[in-house]
């Protein structure tokens, strides 16, 4: 039940994530054998959900194991941040419009990367709050995760458009928040982040951003670049042709893209109903109970969950 891969892409997966297709069947039952002895956990058992989780570990089944509990368990203790149920939800359905998020349709180098552009700045942070756009943003990542074979395997490239974003925008983001963001991206999303461009950056941005740094993982942070003004170098990275029409490229324009994603989003409300089933129940979670305050509350420094 697991889509075929491109010729192209078959290569890659087999190359760098250790794919051998003869033995996709079995890791699959594998996962799906461990998930029915987890006594706390509820997950998805989609052959194609979990070949995403096998494919972002790289083939380690322990690696599998522990981004599916982390996922689900994330989802469960933090459901304003990465679970989104209602479609319907007039908030949702105008953040969806304006276009926050952004899934370009061409990879970049035509079967490379997939290319995500976040507009920072373009909601007003007086009627939404950064938490709305998570919920938002991880509900495009999932689709990715069902339907997107170039972001499974390739990975995704980030740029973060911080054009109009101001000190109320940033100041949403919290020690705390940007602690679960990292916890969620690194350790649980099977999704594989390549790079992180931040453009247009304000003269205010450095050191606003040295508050939040330490809440945010080495890897993520070796991963990105900021850029002011002057884009000669990002464009080296993500050539001109890969932005949208209103950036002067010819990657289709906002307005297409956030009206083919509105269209995309309504096709998933069942989907997204469907998923207030499943979860984890800490209870009954084997072992010691994860102290969420420790690793998550505005004390102490980040740590990882360790998951059996």
């Amino acid at each position: 039940m697991v889509r075929p891969l491109p010729p192209g892409l078959q290569k890659v997966a087999i190359e760098e994530l250790n794919e051998d297709p003869s033995r996709i069947a079995d890791d699959i039952q594998a996962l799906k054998t461990w998930i029915s002895q987890q006594p706390h956990l509820r997950a998805r058992t989609d052959d194609q959900f979990l070949v995403a989780f096998l494919r972002g570990s790289k083939y380690s089944m322990e690696k599998a194991k522990s981004k599916i509990d982390k996922y689900f368990m994330l989802r469960s203790k933090f459901p304003e941040l990465f679970s989104l149920r209602d479609i319907d939800d007039s908030k949702i359905r105008e953040i969806i419009k304006l276009g926050v998020a952004l899934i370009l349709p061409t990879p970049l180098n035509e079967t490379g990367p997939r290319i995500m552009l976040v507009r920072n700045g373009c909601y007003d942070p007086e009627k939404y709050n950064f938490a709305d756009m998570m919920r938002v943003f991880q509900a495009f990542n999932e689709i990715n995760m069902w339907e997107d074979d170039y972001a499974i395997v390739n990975g995704f490239v980030h740029i973060a458009d911080l054009k109009d974003w101001s000190k109320k925008h940033f100041f949403q983001i919290t020690p705390s928040l940007m602690k679960k963001m990292t916890v969620y991206s690194e350790e649980a999303m099977p999704l594989r982040p390549k790079a992180s461009h931040m453009i247009n950056a304000p003269s205010i941005f450095e050191s606003l951003f040295n508050v939040i740094k330490p809440m945010m993982s080495e890897k993520q942070l070796n991963r990105m670049v900021v850029y002011a003004s002057n884009l000669d170098k990002f464009y080296e990275k993500v050539p001109l042709k890969y932005l949208p029409k209103e950036y002067g490229g010819e990657n289709s324009s906002i307005a297409e893209i956030t009206a083919e994603w509105e269209k995309k989003f309504f096709e998933y409300t069942d989907y997204f109903k469907d998923d207030a089933k499943y979860g984890t129940d800490e209870h009954l979670r084997p072992g010691k109970p994860i102290d969420f305050e420790n690793l998550f509350g505005m004390e102490g420094s980040f740590r990882k969950l360790n998951v059996d």
